[in-house]
């Protein structure tokens, strides 16, 4: 019904910046809370960033806050991860996910997204 597709992914170095995109498909996309997550090998995944249906509420995890920009551009169908500063830390495979939901709250738990992309991969060298 809603179909996520990552792009932007790649190898950089540290202190490098790398903007991640997803593009929506199917349903409308200005239905959905939008979010970021990444998993690295043998790891939980872990939320990253979400950004409600309007961008009235943005909501960054602890470890990417004042280094990432999460934002939408209803109009495209997209919301875009800008990622600044980064450290071998980040590396790991990052997934677009989208919540349906009216409420305006940004789910951290990966269990409560609805559809998600296939993941792109972030590789950060020191």
């Amino acid at each position: 019904q809603v179909q996520l597709v990552e792009s932007g992914g790649g190898l950089v170095q540290a202190g490098g910046s790398l903007r991640l995109s997803c593009a929506a498909s199917g349903r409308a996309f200005s239905s959905y809370v939008m979010g970021w997550f990444r998993q690295a090998p043998g790891k939980e995944r872990e939320f990253v960033a979400g950004i409600t249906r309007s961008g009235g509420i943005i909501r960054y995890g602890d470890s990417v806050k004042g280094r990432f920009t999460i934002s939408r551009d209803n109009g495209k169908n997209t919301v875009y991860l800008q990622m600044n500063s980064l450290e071998p830390e980040d590396t790991a495979v990052y997934y677009c996910a989208a919540d349906y939901t009216t409420l305006p709250v940004v789910n951290t738990s990966p269990d409560r997204m609805d559809y998600w992309g296939q993941g792109t991969q972030v590789t950060v060298s020191s």
